[in-house]
């Protein structure tokens, strides 16, 4: 399935605002969407890729990595952001046949494999990096991730593991996992914490800062004052209403994390 859609209709309105505060509304990019499917185990994974169809050439290739959700609209949503800003983006179906969580009980299930076994994460990372790289769109020297909440710890065991990607972005994910390997860690990384974040304990920061220095690693940690977990989603705050979970919006910190990333992929895929 593909189709090239006007940005304007795609996006969120304070996304459009954002944007338009940058450029002129004839200048809005034209999106290019498609689903892309491989399979890995006998499993069928279906991968969001969007990009602007207009720009010319190769680009930086971004994977997204979703909340515990699964590849729903928020995810695609961010890449569609990422197209916009110049990248391909890939939005992962982690869970295979674009399978979503109903709840919070759902979500554990999907989620309990790759917090008992991290080196999942990885290969299903691996997976969807192998489908990427067919796009002729995408540098393939040039990669990156993202990830959110679950997405988040994702990309980070991901990277600690190994994972050939340039840079990864955890935003308010949890930092727990593999064991930080200097002889295999070949990503720059930031980590974009809600200050008031209830899933991550001082504790955890504290460990995960010192695994990463003790190993030289290039890394960023940012902490946005009153932030709770899912601070990014604009859901948050109906979702955590719903099911009774400490998390809401913050839309300072939003854009104040979204910001960071901006500034970090361009050091990362600087040429």
């Amino acid at each position: 399935m593909k189709s090239s859609l006007i940005l304007f209709i795609l996006l969120p309105l304070t996304t459009i605002t954002m944007l338009t505060s940058m450029q002129p509304m004839n200048s809005m990019p034209k999106l290019y969407e498609e689903v892309v499917t491989y399979t890995l185990d006998g499993i069928k994974y279906k991968g969001f890729v969007t990009y602007d169809e207009g720009k010319k050439g190769k680009r930086p290739a971004i994977l997204v990595i979703p909340e515990w959700w699964g590849l729903n609209d928020y995810a695609r949503t961010r890449a569609r952001q990422l197209a916009v800003l110049g990248y391909i983006a890939m939005a992962v179906d982690m869970y295979g046949e674009g399978k979503t969580a109903a709840n919070p009980l759902e979500a554990q299930e999907f989620t309990k494999p790759f917090y008992n076994n991290p080196q999942l994460a990885k290969i299903r990372v691996d997976a969807a990096m192998k489908q990427f790289k067919t796009n002729p769109v995408a540098d393939t020297t040039r990669m990156g991730a993202i990830g959110y909440c679950f997405g988040g710890n994702v990309v980070l065991n991901a990277a600690r593991l190994g994972a050939d990607l340039k840079g990864v972005v955890c935003f308010h994910g949890g930092l727990g996992g593999a064991l930080a390997d200097q002889k295999l860690l070949k990503a720059k990384i930031l980590v974009c914490n809600g200050g008031a974040d209830k899933f991550v304990s001082e504790q955890s920061i504290s460990d995960f800062k010192h695994a990463m220095d003790s190993i030289g690693a290039d890394y960023t940690f940012k902490s946005y004052a009153n932030a709770t977990h899912a601070y990014t989603n604009p859901e948050s705050t109906k979702t955590g209403k719903q099911f009774n979970m400490p998390i809401e919006y913050n839309e300072a910190a939003d854009k104040a994390s979204w910001n960071d990333m901006m500034v970090f992929f361009e050091g990362v895929f600087k040429k």
